[in-house]
């Protein structure tokens, strides 16, 4: 089972206590941006096998979004955040990287 920790309200909750949100840091398109663009924004998501960033919302808690890096294949979890921030912290980059040499990086 899924165990991730909830940033904001310090639990440790079970994957039947949360609901997933799919693919974390997505950059909406402009007002301006072709169908193409925002075709591709809606529809077009990455489904790594290993490292993946995800929304999760504590849906049984406190009710607030927040992101979580984890990898797909083992379901090892490198870290939670706050679902406020554009990018992954630089201490779960760091661990990421540790346990996972070959990582290419964020993206």
């Amino acid at each position: 089972m899924l165990i991730l920790h909830c940033p904001y309200c310090d639990v440790m909750a079970e994957e039947t206590d949360l609901a997933p949100g799919g693919e974390a840091h997505l950059r909406r398109e402009a007002t301006a941006s072709d169908d193409a663009a925002f075709r591709d924004y809606l529809f077009q998501r990455r489904n790594p096998r290993g490292v993946h960033f995800e929304r999760w919302r504590h849906a049984f808690g406190c009710g607030k979004w927040f992101h979580a890096a984890r990898c797909t294949q083992t379901l090892e979890v490198f870290g939670t955040y706050s679902a406020q921030v554009s990018t992954p912290p630089d201490d779960i980059l760091a661990k990421i990287r540790s346990r996972r040499p070959d990582w290419k990086g964020f993206e």
